[in-house]
């Protein structure tokens, strides 16, 4: 029985997983590691604590498996972070900044006020926004010293968290990434599928630095002295974790579309060969290359979802576990009238509003605990309302059923009130962390493992549907105040 490992790197920690050919979990690695919170608005993480917490979680998830069995390693990732480091040591020169920090918004502002944002979106399918990694390149160009003059002379790479991965995992024999982790980059052209000068002039990035882009199924290095890894395991398989989710979802046709609750919430819809460009605020974005096959996606992103919840647990005391909240959040029937916007680092889609920051109103004298934590609850469900209803109005589809994955799915308060205030059903698979098998269908495809994306539609299994349930009229009355709020966040 052969064996495929899926890195799934995500924002707050990492999980490893390890797939025999019939998808059953053969072995589980996870571990968490800091975040860091220089000033307001700006996140980082130590891309050392991030490479401690891959190898810790392969070791973990590696234990009992005979490493003769090892048939390949797919990688998803946090996207947007962005690493650079140099060539000759692979250290960084400066910690990672992580895709919800702020610190380029004025840089953002300076482009569009010159009237860069159309060409941009046209191009890249993205908006100017501080969320995506070229700005965030240019800042560590520009405030590292001597960052910019060691870039220009091809003394330091960059990449985000996939390709630096690689990187590690290769002994640095390899600098590339994929097409769904460049296409975050505002410095890939969605049409030509490669880096451009016009758009790395735009953001001032050399493109020295830049990695080969391959595509999310294909041989993109072996590995080198991993401790517990054998050498020469093919990595076969990379794609930016939403992207790894709608495969590993299995939305396959175009129309099909899935959300994601992890440390944001992000909904994707496959869209087919051709890219949709958005009229109301959404994201163009690659959703994969595979052998004979390009899908492009519309998205639309929520930059916090489960991070309001450790909010409440890390900042606030409310609770010990952030699965403590469901029985909270139940021990009143409703909100009372509270509505918490979480928009802590900004809102994203279809919003983008960079300056936006988290709001509760509808507060009394009763407001207690609960209420704070269902209004929690529901702010992030809330907050999917606006993307979809933004998804459809471009696609000119209407859902009848979105699939949904990730920590927070496991939440059946939040899975059944998301059903109803969006009208339309929800699909919870089986095993919810389809990111991780996402990278992992994509490994196998890769490598042989698997034949088909027909082999793997039929390994998705159902594990519960939710229904819309409330009166319409409640649930228009509760978007009127979640309208008012979001306006005044």
């Amino acid at each position: 029985m052969r064996h495929v490992i899926s890195i799934d790197q995500g924002t707050t920690g990492t999980t490893v997983l390890v797939l025999d050919e019939e998808l059953h979990v053969r072995g589980r690695g996870y571990r968490e590691f800091r975040q860091i919170y220089p000033q307001p608005g700006w996140v980082e993480h130590d891309p050392e604590d991030i490479w401690g917490s891959v190898t810790h979680a392969l070791g973990a998830a590696l234990k009992d498996i005979d490493p003769k069995s090892i048939a390949a390693i797919g990688i998803t990732n946090q996207r947007e972070t962005t690493v650079l480091w140099d060539r000759a040591s692979g250290r960084a020169v400066h910690n990672a900044i992580v895709w919800q920090d702020r610190r380029t918004a004025d840089f953002c502002a300076t482009l569009k006020r010159e009237g860069r944002e159309a060409r941009v979106r046209e191009r890249t399918g993205l908006t100017l926004d501080p969320y995506f990694s070229g700005t965030k390149l240019r800042w560590m160009l520009d405030n590292v010293s001597g960052a910019r003059a060691r870039a220009e002379q091809g003394e330091l790479a960059f990449g985000t968290i996939d390709t630096y991965l690689i990187w590690r995992l290769t002994a640095g024999a390899s600098h590339v990434t994929d097409v769904t982790n460049a296409s975050r980059t505002l410095l890939f052209d969605l049409h030509e599928l490669a880096w451009t000068d016009e758009l790395c002039a735009i953001q001032g990035v050399p493109r020295a630095v830049l990695p080969a882009v391959k595509s999310s199924a294909e041989l993109l290095g072996t590995t080198r002295g991993v401790p517990g890894v054998p050498d020469g395991i093919p990595i076969a398989g990379v794609a930016g974790d939403q992207q790894s989710a709608l495969f590993g979802q299995a939305c396959f046709d175009p129309g099909e579309a899935k959300c994601t609750y992890g440390t944001g919430a992000f909904i994707l819809m496959n869209t087919g060969d051709q890219p949709v460009a958005s009229k109301s605020g959404l994201l163009t974005t690659v959703a994969w290359r595979i052998p004979g096959e390009l899908a492009y996606a519309l998205e639309g992103s929520a930059f916090i979802a489960g991070a309001a919840v450790q909010w409440l647990r890390d900042e606030l005391g409310f609770f010990k576990s952030a699965a403590e909240i469901e029985a909270l959040a139940a021990s009143v029937p409703d909100s009372g009238g509270v509505i918490v916007v979480p928009a802590f680092t900004g809102l994203g889609a279809p919003h983008w509003r960079p300056d936006a920051r988290g709001l509760i109103t509808g507060l009394t004298r009763g407001s207690s605990r609960a209420h704070l934590a269902r209004a929690t609850l529901e702010g992030i469900a809330l907050q999917n309302v606006d993307i979809l209803r933004a998804m459809e109005r471009d696609s000119g589809r209407t859902l009848s059923t979105l699939k949904v994955d990730g920590g927070a799915s496991a939440n059946d308060l939040l899975m059944q009130f998301q059903s109803d205030v969006l009208g339309v059903e929800i699909a919870r698979p089986e095993l919810v962390e389809t990111t991780a098998l996402g990278a992992a269908f994509l490994a196998g495809l890769g490598a042989g493992v698997w034949k088909s994306k027909d082999e793997i539609r039929r390994t998705w299994r159902e594990n519960r549907r939710f229904r819309p349930t409330s009166d319409r009229a409640r649930v228009a009355e509760h978007l009127a105040r979640w309208d008012t709020a979001v306006a005044k966040a």
